[in-house]
């Protein structure tokens, strides 16, 4: 068992449901010295605490290596693969179904500029604005359960 720094490092079983989705190491290039665990550890370090990449503590590799990890992982989209099972794994322990059953679609209120014409508004956002039937489909469009 390995000792948790931080309330956001991985757990042991966190890490275990997720270390296979990692992608290996390039082939042809230097032997990966890096322990990825502590890679991963460090970007939920970063999002848990909402810091900039530089202020990342001493405990974690060096901000360029985390955030380059984190760049290539975003863009093959191994970030969204990890994302989607743990939050399937979270619904499930709390009791719900593994896939979400409910969506909400809001449009954005965009100002108007000519006078005279009708115009709607946006009390939540105390925004006045163009937000009518005929620009947006349904300011709020549907409530799907499935």
């Amino acid at each position: 068992m390995r000792s948790r720094t931080y309330p956001s490092d991985l757990t042991d079983f966190e890490w275990d449901i997720i270390k296979e989705m990692i992608p290996k190491a390039k082939r042809g290039g230097r032997k990966r010295t890096i322990d990825v665990r502590q890679i991963i550890n460090a970007i939920f370090y970063v999002t848990d605490n909402g810091i900039k990449w530089r202020s990342l503590p001493k405990e974690y590799p060096s901000w360029e290596t985390v955030y380059g990890y984190f760049k290539r992982w975003t863009l093959e989209g191994t970030v969204e693969k990890i994302h989607r099972k743990l939050r399937k794994i979270n619904r499930v322990i709390a009791g719900k179904k593994p896939d979400e059953t409910v969506s909400i679609i809001d449009s954005q209120t965009a100002k108007g500029t000519e006078e005279g014409k009708r115009r709607g508004s946006d009390a939540g956002k105390k925004n006045k604005g163009k937000k009518t039937a005929e620009e947006n489909i349904n300011v709020w469009q549907k409530v799907i359960i499935n």
